[in-house]
Parts: C-alpha cells; sequence; structure tokens
C-alpha cells in the first residue's frame, strides 16, 4: 500500500526558509504524480504545488511562484518542498499526497479531486511567526 510522511516542518521567522520532506513507500515516483497541499485554520485546503510523474512538469500555486520549488530524488523516493522567503500567511498544515494517471504523465494538477489524489500523509505543521 501506497504511504507518504511528511517531515520539515516548525516555526520560522518572517522572510525565513524550511525545506520539507515527503518520504514515499509502497511505489516508485515515476509511477505517480506528488501534490504538496496546505491547511491554514479556518481555511480550506488548497493546492500549493506538484510534480508529475515523469518528474519533467510541474505547477505552482500563484501564491507560492518564486518563492517556493519542488523535487524530487528517485533514489531516495524522497519529494522536496523547499520553500524560501516565508509568509505569515504560509501559516498551514502541508500535506504531501499521491496523484493517478499512471507513469510518465507530463502534467500534474493542483486540484486534489481533479488530480485523483487518493493518498495523503499526516501533514505537518508550518508556523511563520516573529
Amino acid at each position: 500500500q501506497l504511504q507518504l510522511v511528511e517531515s520539515g516542518g516548525g516555526l520560522v521567522q518572517p522572510g525565513g526558509s524550511l525545506r520539507l520532506s515527503c518520504a514515499v513507500s509502497g511505489a516508485t515516483l515515476d509511477l505517480v504524480a506528488i501534490g504538496w497541499f496546505r491547511q491554514a485554520p479556518g481555511k480550506e485546503r488548497e493546492g500549493a504545488v506538484c510534480i508529475s510523474s515523469s518528474g519533467g512538469s510541474t505547477n505552482y500555486a500563484d501564491s507560492v511562484k518564486g518563492r517556493f520549488t519542488i523535487s524530487r530524488d528517485d533514489a531516495k523516493n524522497t519529494v522536496y518542498l523547499q520553500m524560501n522567503s516565508l509568509k505569515p500567511e504560509d501559516t498551514a498544515v502541508y500535506y504531501c499526497a499521491a496523484g493517478g494517471g499512471g507513469p510518465g504523465l507530463h502534467v500534474c494538477y493542483l486540484d486534489e479531486r481533479y488530480g485523483e489524489y487518493d493518498y495523503w500523509g499526516q501533514g505537518t505543521q508550518v508556523t511563520i511567526s516573529s
């Protein structure tokens, strides 16, 4: 069974950086799209960034474009989210999720239903505060 485990969350000051990790087991990364989603207090969960199963395509929400970078290490079967220039509004629980579609695809979606993200991690808290 496919499982995802996030790590790397914490408390940082505005303008700081964090790197989140999503360790995947039960499937190799070339078979699934991986998305990072976040849910702020009192708000709906939203897609932040994703990477396609091919690894060649990414998709960023406007709110994080230019500040967040997604990458993956196929040897470690792990996806990373580098977050720079963090703002208080980035405060949220961050989840990684594995989506459908199959191997070798060059597209991923930030909508969790359209992207068929059926497997989710437990989430990691990111708090941006001075």
